[in-house]
């Protein structure tokens, strides 16, 4: 039993604060800077879309809104088959000089809308969003910057849980997220990162690749094959779109489930991921994979220290057993004063751990997760 335990303490402080740590001193001893400049390129803003139109209509006047020239500038528009208003809103923009409407009337997923974007898609640079985030002016370029150094072939910009006007917030999920944004900036620092972020990323045309049919995370597919064929890729934090902290619980989950599906699919679709063509295997593992395994470490552990006698294994037995508690006191949205971040952070870290096992079934029962945006 104790070898047990501790192996599944050592996989979960790996996960979560050895691989940050390793990514810290590897920045210090061999940085990888960006040699940032003025970049002047063409470029395709590209969008799919199912069923969007109460943020549609928003989201296109954010995107014609972007401080860019408007002669090196196209947005790229498919609708997956939407039953909504959704095509009505397109149809007004369809004669728009800047943008493209394609119109599938069935749905096929997104992946099949981005490869039908790439047909019509003009520009040599390609940037990949999504409905529901409002990107700040000068994201695109900023993204574009980075392009200047010959090296890099995607640039993931960031997304900002919260109010675009209020500022980020800081509890619950907006905790977890600046951890892995300062894994990306770490992983960015002297290497590559292992995925970018969907609401918006930045691509060289020579890059895209067409995208398998249902693939899930074309946000980590993608930048992975800019790995693959010798690209860099790199996160700016500067460039940022605006996301809501929660979506409703339920709809919130299900987006995480299909998330952490997704690193499933993408060992069937990509096997040459954990191969030696792939030069970021290690980081891709300990970013994605890990995680993957972390629900089943703590299950390990809590069920371990309850049968081992120690001290030391009773005080780490009635610490988890406060962790879960304080995900129920989450759950239950009681706000004890201070104990309500803490809380809010214990509640978000069993919910992802949840949504992990949940992902794990899918995998099993050869289950696909329908895509949103």
């Amino acid at each position: 039993m104790k070898w047990v335990f501790w192996s599944s303490v050592a996989l979960i402080g790996y996960t979560y604060i050895g691989y940050m740590a390793w990514l810290w001193i590897r920045a210090q001893l061999r940085p990888w800077p960006v040699q940032r400049g003025f970049f002047d390129a063409s470029v395709s803003v590209v969008m799919v879309v199912r069923n969007e139109e109460v943020t549609l209509a928003e989201k296109l006047s954010n995107l014609l809104e972007l401080d860019y020239p408007t002669e090196h500038w196209q947005i790229v528009v498919v609708s997956d088959g939407s039953t909504d208003r959704t095509e009505a809103i397109l149809r007004e923009y369809a004669n728009h000089p800047r943008v493209r409407v394609v119109m599938n009337q069935f749905s096929s997923g997104k992946a099949c809308g981005l490869n039908d974007a790439m047909e019509v898609a003009e520009g040599d640079i390609i940037v990949f969003t999504d409905a529901r985030q409002k990107v700040e002016p000068g994201a695109v370029r900023l993204l574009l910057d980075n392009f200047a150094d010959a090296s890099v072939g995607a640039v993931s910009g960031e997304l900002m849980l919260g109010d675009y006007n209020a500022g980020e917030a800081v509890r619950g999920m907006g905790l977890y997220w600046k951890i892995e944004k300062t894994i990306r900036e770490l992983e960015s620092a002297s290497g590559s990162v292992a995925g970018a972020t969907g609401a918006l990323y930045a691509m060289r045309r020579r890059f895209v690749v067409p995208l398998p049919p249902q693939t899930i995370l074309d946000d980590v597919y993608l930048p992975m094959e800019v790995v693959r064929n010798g690209g860099r890729v790199i996160f700016e934090p500067r460039a940022r779109a605006w996301d809501a902290v929660s979506l409703g619980a339920d709809r919130e989950f299900r987006r995480k489930v299909r998330t952490l599906s997704g690193n499933y699919q993408l060992l069937q679709l990509a096997p040459w991921i954990l191969g030696g063509s792939n030069p970021i295997r290690f980081e891709f593992v300990s970013h994605k994979l890990l995680r993957l395994l972390v629900p089943f470490a703590l299950m390990a552990m809590l069920i371990s220290s309850a049968f081992l006698s120690h001290p030391i294994y009773r005080m780490a037995l009635v610490l988890q057993l406060l962790l879960y508690g304080l995900a129920v006191v989450g759950m239950l949205q009681i706000k004890p004063g201070i104990v309500s971040p803490i809380a809010d952070a214990a509640l978000t870290f069993v919910v992802l751990n949840t949504a992990a096992v949940f992902a794990f079934m899918n995998f099993v029962r050869g289950r696909t997760a329908a895509w949103n945006s």
